[in-house]
């Protein structure tokens, strides 16, 4: 066709389609200047367009350099047009031609062309060539089964090489850029060169899927069809050398590995994890294990951690913020940020916060990560038994996997977080291990920089972590890893105290949670301290908080009922919230009794007075104590008895009353065990008072240890009887003077209402406390 020349045609840019010549398409045509190209074709007699393919099938609107150079002269046979502006045209395929010039590109591309078809003389060569091509396309056909035999009658009877090429060419299911190459062979020869060998490569790709797809079948069951899918593309990607699924997983977990930042150590070791993955076929269990290993080993934290917060003045703001008094724990906390600050590294303190239920332990750990700035992690050591709960399992157990330490860890996503091991003391053993011995490591500063958990395998540095423990009693926990602690003691809240978070804390705390705004519930001072009293009796706050919320729930269904707009609940009205006061407090005798004696105690749940009562009967010498007395208070009520016997004189007692008399000591309130020697000096008082005849001082309070000689030994809890006896309206009380520095701790408020009497001798308790019977008040 060369003496057809060079000539103007409108283009026809393809996308995802090549046509060849001697072939016949439908074409669907929507684009504006494609459509204005049909136009001008169909304005000619022998209708011819130009159809090149684009390179890149997503540009909508093409330019010189993304159309391909060759293609394909077609004539327009049919035209159709649809709905939507689509036109559907019939070609065929006439030559091949190359772009000599861009003409035009408005409304249409018009191109100069020149024909690439070139007559063949039918050497040997490609007569040989010709039969080869014939033979694979024929075979082609049966193996594809997607070619009807029909086409193969038609393509044997061609003779013109080039055009057999074209014709087979266009049945082929090829790549386009394949096609491409075909249709930019000019030379018939190096086109049918071309074209046999990408028929036998495309044979030798259909031959392994038929022997892949037998080898399947024989593998899977008829109805095992997804699973029968998934194996065939792997097969598929192992015969074709591309990499399979544990092959792109072993390259992921690389990648994860690289990022991660591990130490020297545990990279090494997680390098080794991915090899053996990457050789164990995926449906093995042992697969399962190392990938959950290699999962946990890059979610720990190993190089991350956040900033300490070092500003000692918001850190202690925001402690004050979230608790009451607790002067001690917070100092600590600001000792420890102002070593921090000045000392870049710093192992962090491991504390141990001991004291009763409900006096904040959790929550005031919760409040130093949050002015730290640090990561909180809360693990309940409460019924832990078992050893693998802190270190974790070894591998080789079914559903294996790291102790809470670790899991902790994990959470907190940082290696330095707050992390609170509560109910330290609640632990126990059995047959599968100590967990408290587990813990030493833990919780020593010296070792835990190389903690070794069981599963993970590899040292991990807990040296930047903050340990909090709490615990309820001291005496449980085991004594090697008490020696490890720093403990705090908590004591219970005082009645002052517990008024000043009543009010500051959990009365606007309680106002919010039942959607109530401060104006509408005021809740007295004496109204709060009356809840105290009367509804309360506990070391912390939780009653006291659950109160509250009974009086806010009340008062919110007043107000929606319309009943009132705002309430003010006072000690008058309380009953009316609340009911019946559950408990009582002890009060001051209300006139001077002879062998009544008021003593102090000290409660779980804070201070509370004490009344000794002595009666002496006819008998003979018998000493009664009841009341439900512990050993120690017995004990202490002997020596009492010892005492005033050696006193007879001073007290001017008959030398031989022990003979002629029984004596019965009773403490009040039978049912409630008591023990402990603080109340030596009350019962030494109260005896001496009942068998003197001498009236003891009703506004006088005591406590103290007695020793055989008199001595006056100090004793515990003195902040909280001083309160007890500052509530109960007594004026003065008498303390061993050892316990000088205990009055420190008492609030000044409640010092400046009380005269305190310091004693080391019992002769001093008994001038202070007995009256003579002319001084008696009444």
């Amino acid at each position: 066709m060369s003496e057809q020349g060079l000539r103007e045609i409108p283009l026809l840019p393809l996308r995802g389609v090549l046509v060849f010549p001697y072939m016949v398409i439908h074409l669907d045509v929507g684009r504006e200047r494609s459509v204005a190209a049909i136009d001008e074709a169909m304005l000619h007699d022998d209708r011819e367009i130009f159809l090149v393919m684009q390179k890149e099938a997503q540009t909508d609107e093409p330019d010189e350099d993304d159309i391909y150079t060759v293609g394909t002269v077609a004539q327009i046979k049919q035209l159709l047009k649809l709905p939507g502006g689509t036109i559907r045209v019939l070609v065929e395929g006439l030559y091949r031609a190359k772009i000599i010039s861009y003409e035009e590109k408005e409304p249409y591309i018009k191109v100069t062309v020149e024909p690439q078809e070139e007559s063949v003389e039918k050497t040997p060569e490609i007569e040989a060539l010709m039969r080869n091509l014939i033979d694979k396309f024929e075979h082609y056909v049966k193996i594809s089964k997607k070619i009807s035999p029909e086409t193969v009658v038609s393509v044997v009877t061609l003779e013109d090489p080039g055009r057999l090429a074209d014709v087979v060419a266009s049945h082929l299911i090829l790549k386009l850029t394949d096609k491409q190459k075909i249709l930019e062979a000019v030379d018939v020869g190096e086109r049918l060169e071309l074209l046999c060998n990408l028929l036998a490569k495309e044979m030798e790709i259909m031959e392994l899927e038929r022997k892949i797809n037998m080898r399947v079948r024989r593998q899977m069951e008829k109805t095992q069809k997804e699973y029968y899918l998934r194996e065939q593309l792997k097969a598929i990607q192992k015969e074709l050398g591309e990499g399979d699924e544990r092959t792109a997983e072993a390259e992921e977990f690389r990648e994860q590995i690289e990022k991660a930042k591990l130490p020297k150590e545990v990279k090494k070791k997680a390098l080794k994890e991915v090899e053996r993955l990457e050789k164990m076929p995926s449906q093995v269990a042992e697969a399962t294990v190392v990938r959950n290993y290699l999962e946990w080993l890059l979610a720990l934290p190993w190089s991350k951690q956040t900033k300490d917060r070092l500003d000692i003045k918001v850190a202690e703001e925001i402690l004050d913020e979230d608790h009451y008094g607790l002067r001690e724990v917070k100092d600590r906390i600001l000792e420890y940020l102002a070593v921090r600050k000045l000392a870049k590294k710093l192992k962090g303190p491991i504390l141990c916060f001991v004291g009763p239920p409900g006096v904040g332990k959790t929550s005031l750990a919760k409040s130093i990560a949050r002015s730290l700035k640090r990561k909180f992690v809360r693990v309940s050591l409460g019924g832990v038994r078992d050893e693998a709960e802190i270190r974790g399992h070894r591998r080789t157990y079914v559903g294996a996997m790291p102790g809470r330490i670790i899991q902790g860890l994990r959470q907190a996503g940082s290696r330095n977080p707050v992390f609170l091991l509560d109910e330290i003391d609640k632990m126990s053993m059995d047959f599968r291990g100590d967990p408290s011995a587990a813990l030493l490591e833990v919780l020593d500063p010296e070792q835990n920089h190389t903690f070794s958990d069981h599963y993970i395998e590899e040292s991990f540095d807990l040296s930047q972590v903050l340990f909090i423990t709490t615990a309820n009693v001291q005496y449980n926990i085991p004594r090697p890893l008490l020696d490890r602690m720093e403990v705090i003691n908590i004591p219970g809240y005082t009645e002052y105290d517990k008024l000043q978070i009543g009010e500051k804390y959990l009365l606007p705390k309680q106002r919010e949670e039942h959607g109530l705004k401060p104006e509408q519930l005021t809740i007295s001072e004496n109204a709060m301290r009356r809840i105290i009293r009367g509804y309360t009796r506990e070391s912390g706050v939780r009653n006291l908080e659950r109160q509250i919320g009974t009086i806010c729930r009340k008062v919110a269904r007043d107000i929606v009922a319309g009943d009132i707009k705002t309430a003010l609940v006072t000690a008058k009205n309380v009953e009316k919230y609340l009911g019946t006061p559950k408990y009582r407090y002890g009060t001051a005798e209300k006139k001077d009794v002879v062998g009544v004696a008021t003593g102090l105690a000290w409660t779980q749940v804070g201070g509370d007075v004490l009344s000794v009562e002595v009666i002496v009967l006819n008998g003979k010498g018998q000493l009664t104590l009841t009341g439900k007395l512990g050993d120690v208070m017995k004990e202490s009520a002997q020596a009492s008895f010892s005492y005033v016997r050696s006193k007879v004189k001073e007290l001017g007692i008959p030398e031989d009353f022990h003979e002629k008399n029984d004596i019965h000591i009773h403490v009040p309130e039978g049912a409630i065990p008591k023990d402990g020697p603080s109340a030596g000096i009350t019962m030494a008082t109260a005896l001496a008072s009942s068998l003197s005849g001498k009236p003891v001082r009703r506004d006088v309070a005591m406590t103290g240890e007695i020793t055989l000689r008199g001595r006056v030994l100090p004793v515990g809890g003195i902040k909280e009887k001083i309160l007890a006896a500052h509530r109960a309206g007594i004026k003065t009380v008498i303390l061993p003077k050892e316990n000088k520095r205990q009055l420190e701790e008492v609030p000044l408020s409640v010092k400046r209402k009380l005269n305190f009497v310091l004693v080391e001798h019992m002769d001093e308790v008994i001038r202070e406390a007995l009256v003579d019977n002319g001084d008696q008040k009444s």
